[in-house]
């Protein structure tokens, strides 16, 4: 498995096939939801096993992480954590304070395992229960570039 961050405009039809698959057919959300204004402005990551592409995961510039999507045949291995990960890492290479994500309820666990906290009330999104949920990646005191 190879895990690569990806160019929303040179990758758009793949990273948007995988979230189609995902999201449109498989949870329903409508479709007007899931593609959006952000995605040309975000960073993607694109996980791909002998070349076929599985997952993906964005994040905006200000830390926040979604549309995170692995097809199902190769959930449960891994890869989700593997995508999650390169975009933390990211995130800590810009000396980002802080990332937050709306993880579905059935998910919670999944992020908790990975360092993420909630936080607020359970809200819906798209029909689906959804939690808040963030990771200090460091504190403002210790920020570099700040007094």
């Amino acid at each position: 498995m190879m895990i690569r961050k990806a160019d929303w405009q040179i990758d758009k039809s793949t990273l948007s096939d995988i979230r189609h698959k995902v999201f449109v057919l498989e949870q329903h959300v409508p479709v007007e939801l899931e593609l959006d204004e952000h995605d040309p402005c975000c960073h993607h990551w694109m996980a791909t096993i002998r070349g076929e592409a599985v997952g993906v995961v964005r994040m905006s510039n200000k830390g926040v992480i979604g549309r995170m999507a692995v097809l199902r045949p190769y959930r449960k291995q891994g890869i989700g954590r593997k995508l999650l990960d390169a975009a933390i890492a990211y995130a800590k290479s810009q000396n980002w304070r802080l990332v937050t994500l709306s993880a579905q309820d059935h998910a919670i666990g999944f992020y908790a395992a990975a360092g993420f906290t909630p936080y607020g009330e359970r809200f819906m999104d798209a029909g689906i229960p959804h939690q808040a949920m963030q990771m200090v990646l460091m504190s403002a005191v210790n920020r570099p570039g700040q007094p």
